[in-house]
């Protein structure tokens, strides 16, 4: 929706550390529902969401948070990845002092993170390895004027109406959770979603700051992810908080945001073919012949657009639509060595065999990412499909 374009970086902060901690999906909901504690009155949707926007901004939050990840198979992963097993943990944020930090508790240590001073950190204690890098920095040259404009009821009515053409919205229901009255809604997609069956969402009423977030499968009563507060409040929060140092002897990494890969990339690159759509005109930019059959697992082919992959071309093709359909990544095989079964964060893809090939395949409760070489060519084959459909589609395409 067009809030997120004229509300102000503070209130953006607050709400993006909500989204974080994500309480209310789920099992979450219902406990707070039977949990007592006051709630709101029930309103219409749009005027909970104009509320939630007109309210005060929050200028701290203090958060125990647990994370669920039912993403990935426990047996695909080697140690005890908070991130990629589930964990308890801590979120602190100060919008006065720009300053955010996030810790999750696991086995092997604590995998923090720490915004401050326009620069960010990440610690996996998986590998002793910290990586930083400078946020991003916002226009010098944004209208202010519109900073701190809210959409009226009527005009997120109206956007509500879009959205729904293609999703179903139960709700806002009334709810409590972690000690606040806040508002829960369902998102399901119409049409097909693949494997996604449904989004919850909620909020705080008061406060204005989303609370969590649930997502589930087609296949499970059980939310796949799940991030959730067991206790939130917004009182101000010491500033030793955020003064954390990883251990002496993690190794340091530098990463690129968003903002300075395109930088690079503007200063390498005067060709425009990451702009070029249509198979002929794709086709003719390959060093390698295009696969890209008309229908793949049943889904016709919807479009395909030259990638810029690391300075190579590359094609994206798509079939089918929306959330049911399958992205399909060609390009050229890379030389690099290494384990072709192992994944970075200690993932072990299981193997299968394709038309012959040896293929890396990546089964999520929401989908699959199957990987195959075949004459120089790489095929990622990427759907919120079961293995044995992705299985099936790339086939199609190897020879």
């Amino acid at each position: 929706m067009k809030l997120l374009r004229t509300i102000s970086t503070r209130r953006l902060l607050a709400i993006i550390a909500g989204l974080v901690i994500a309480v209310a999906g789920g099992t979450a909901i219902a406990f707070a529902a039977a949990g007592g504690g006051p709630v709101p009155p029930r309103e219409p949707l749009a005027k909970a969401l104009h509320q939630a926007a007109s309210a005060p901004a929050v200028t701290a939050i203090s958060a125990r948070i647990s994370f669920t990840d039912n993403l990935i198979d426990s047996t695909a992963i080697q140690g005890s990845d908070p991130i990629l097993s589930g964990a308890t943990g801590r979120l602190w944020l100060s919008t006065t002092t720009h300053q955010l930090r996030l810790e999750l508790q696991g086995q092997n240590g604590d995998a923090q993170v720490l915004v401050k001073n326009g620069t960010f950190s990440i610690y996996d204690p998986m590998s002793n390895t910290v990586y930083e890098g400078t946020l991003p920095t916002a226009g010098s040259k944004r209208d202010k004027s519109t900073t701190d404009a809210i959409p009226s009821v009527a005009q997120i009515q109206s956007e509500l109406n879009q959205l729904m053409q293609n999703v179903d919205i139960a709700g806002p229901l009334p709810r409590n959770v972690a000690g606040q009255p806040a508002y829960k809604i369902v998102v399901t997609p119409k049409h097909s979603g693949g494997l996604l069956g449904r989004v919850q969402l909620a909020w705080d009423a008061t406060h204005g700051i989303p609370l969590g977030i649930a997502i589930y499968s087609t296949n499970s009563s059980n939310p796949v992810l799940e991030l959730k507060a067991t206790h939130i409040s917004y009182h101000a929060v010491s500033a030793s908080v955020f003064k954390i140092r990883p251990p002496a002897a993690a190794k340091v990494v530098r990463i690129s945001t968003p903002a300075h890969a395109a930088a690079a990339h503007a200063r390498r690159a005067t060709r425009t073919h990451t702009e070029l759509m249509g198979l002929s005109a794709v086709k003719a930019h390959l060093p390698f012949t295009l696969v890209a059959p008309s229908s793949l697992g049943g889904l016709p082919r919807q479009s395909a657009q030259l990638l810029d992959w690391g300075g190579s071309p590359a094609a994206l093709v798509t079939y089918g639509q929306g959330l049911g359909g399958i992205a399909v990544i060609e390009q050229t095989a890379s030389s690099q060595s290494g384990s072709q079964n192992q994944a970075p964060g200690g993932l072990n893809l299981p193997t299968v065999s394709i038309n012959n090939h040896s293929a890396q395949e990546l089964p999520t409760a929401l989908g699959t990412v199957l990987r195959v070489k075949s004459g120089g060519v790489q095929y990622t084959l990427i759907g919120s499909v079961p293995p044995a459909a992705a299985e099936a589609a790339a086939r199609k395409l190897v020879p």
